[in-house]
């Protein structure tokens, strides 16, 4: 079994052992959603570490979305609870990466394929996308490559 999944399992007794419930309902989902991803396809697998990072950024992607749909919603109370979800799963992921780092990995891919104008964006995230790995979000890396290639 991973190590992430290892340390998820024990901190989901931890929080039932000390009555948490945001972390409790929390790790049980993120469990969940790992359970669903490791049978998934025609045969049951183990997750690696950094598949299960892959699902927990999922996962809060989705508790971020829904806090903000919440929000302009008016229902206060819901957004943070999503956002308190949110938190939990921040701390199994690894630190995300300031606009400056991604920024300048982003320009090294830039100079290393020798590329410039819009219709390279695809070539300089397939660069860019190993490099990061989980440690931002999609749609800001494409932002940062699409104002770098304009």
């Amino acid at each position: 079994m991973s190590a992430l999944k290892d340390k998820l399992k024990a901190d989901l007794s931890a929080s039932l052992k000390s009555r948490d419930e945001v972390r409790l309902r929390t790790i049980r989902m993120a469990l969940a959603a790992i359970n669903v991803e490791e049978v998934a396809g025609k045969e049951a697998r183990e997750l690696s570490d950094d598949e299960i990072i892959k699902v927990l950024t999922k996962e809060a992607k989705k508790r971020r979305e829904a806090a903000e749909a919440f929000g302009n919603a008016g229902r206060e109370e819901q957004a943070k609870a999503e956002l308190d979800e949110q938190a939990v799963l921040d701390e199994y992921l690894p630190a995300q990466l300031s606009d400056e780092e991604l920024g300048r990995i982003v320009d090294e891919a830039v100079a290393e394929l020798g590329v410039s104008g819009p219709q390279a964006m695809g070539q300089v995230m397939k660069v860019v996308n190993p490099k990061i790995a989980g440690r931002a979000e999609g749609g800001r890396v494409a932002q940062i490559v699409r104002a770098r290639l304009s």
